[in-house]
């Protein structure tokens, strides 16, 4: 079962149109393909489906460089490193890794107002204030809806501040980005790791993304829940007319934060984080997500996620504390950002040994092993598996254990057998 992974045998390099995508569960609903295609005529446009989930609708032919474009790029259907690309030792678990770190912001209500410490938005914060970027282009709460995501325009402090925080549902941050290559000065993008995993691989073949974007940020991701996920947990914490919502956040405002819901009367509802995601949210994922070997942001210039403190057994704890974020530096250009903005003033950071990550991110720690069983359940299945390259996946199949293995392969054709399409 092992062979295949990260090979690429012809059969398995037939070309990935949008339809093919969909169908065998690979899309992560990013945008790029939208993004990428004719705007004055766009062949493919972004929609939010009856199931929730953010995907594209082929409206027009699609022209042939496109589509080939689009097999190239979509981080659905291909995840790889070219190791000429890294600066970086690439560590089997930890993908490219100069240095990791524990930090937060030095901006007290910004720290608190994120999810993890703010890590990214001090980061952010300093690059708008130094003028090393023009913009930021991050995911943020909708103008249009309290509970949907849009693509923000950050342009200082206090869009930063507007935006922080997770939003744990469908976003598309990829849907534009022509329109906002084609625009005056210089960008970060902050995105999932397969948001940024795309862009990255549109920069093999599209050079403006080099010279427009010298930054790209992620955050860890444990997967994107449906919008269905998000009218679940409403309902769990006792909003009964989601209509009624006129504000609503699915963490911060603390460490780690509740799920907020007010409405109009100023009625409030909360739920904690162990539950709200643990417990609800998690449960709606898309397919995608659960086949990802990159939940940690391989392809980022800098990453950060949740710094759990544990317990003696080293479990992550969930108890209220002030934040605080892992940050991984993947490439030299990342390492140096870091190191201004420490020294800026903005972001505050403690050396943090490398093994305690598996403490602090157990999830994220096992799942490339976890991967592999899923894939080859595909494999026995009929479905199309996406092209994964140079993630040391059968290494950490190993490192997971027969036992784990045998169980997510069963687990995951119990999901697979009977079904017509995986989106």
């Amino acid at each position: 079962m092992l062979l295949w992974i990260g090979s690429s045998p012809k059969w398995q390099r037939a070309m990935f149109d949008v339809e093919t995508i969909k169908r065998n569960g690979l899309c992560a609903g990013c945008g790029l393909c939208a993004g990428i295609a004719d705007r004055s005529d766009p062949a493919i446009v972004m929609e939010t489906t009856d199931t929730g989930y953010r995907r594209p609708r082929v409206v027009g032919p699609v022209a042939p460089a496109l589509a080939q474009q689009i097999d190239a790029v979509c981080p659905g259907a291909n995840i790889r490193h070219e190791r000429d690309e890294h600066e970086a030792e690439y560590h089997p678990v930890w993908g490219p890794l100069i240095a990791a770190r524990l930090g937060w912001s030095t901006d007290t209500e910004l720290r608190r107002n994120a999810s993890s410490g703010g890590g990214i938005s001090a980061i952010l914060v300093h690059l708008l204030a130094s003028g090393e970027v023009d913009f930021v282009l991050q995911t943020a709460v909708s103008p249009d809806s309290p509970v949907r995501n849009a693509l923000a325009v950050s342009t200082g402090r206090d869009d930063v501040f507007q935006a922080a925080g997770s939003r744990y549902a469908p976003s598309s941050p990829l849907e534009d980005i022509a329109a906002h290559l084609d625009k005056p000065g210089r960008f970060a993008f902050v995105g999932k790791p397969c948001d940024v995993a795309g862009l990255r691989q549109l920069a093999r073949i599209d050079p403006r993304v080099n010279e427009k974007v010298p930054y790209m940020l992620a955050f860890m991701c444990a997967g994107v829940p449906s919008y269905a996920g998000t009218s679940a947990l409403l309902k769990e914490m006792g909003v009964q007319d989601e209509s009624a919502v006129t504000a609503f956040r699915y963490r911060g405002d603390g460490w780690p934060g509740f799920a907020t819901a007010r409405l109009a009367d100023g009625t409030t509802f909360k739920m904690d984080y162990d539950t709200s995601w643990g417990h609800i949210l998690n449960r709606h994922l898309q397919f995608r997500c659960k086949i990802c070997p990159d939940g940690i942001g391989e392809f980022a210039d800098i990453v950060c996620a949740d710094g759990w403190h544990c317990d003696e057994s080293g479990n992550p704890l969930f108890d209220e504390q002030d934040g605080r974020s892992i940050v991984i530096t993947r490439t030299a250009r990342g390492e140096a950002l870091l190191q201004r903005a420490v020294t800026a003033g903005t972001l505050l950071t403690e050396p943090v040994a490398l093994g305690s990550l598996e403490h602090m991110q157990p999830f994220q720690s096992r799942r490339k092993g976890m991967v592999v069983a899923r894939l080859g359940a595909m494999m026995l299945t009929g479905w199309r598996r996406p092209r994964y390259v140079g993630l040391e996946l059968a290494r950490n199949a190993r490192r997971l254990g027969l036992k784990a293995l045998a169980r997510n392969l069963a687990g995951t054709l119990r999901r697979l057998v009977g079904k017509e399409t995986l989106d």
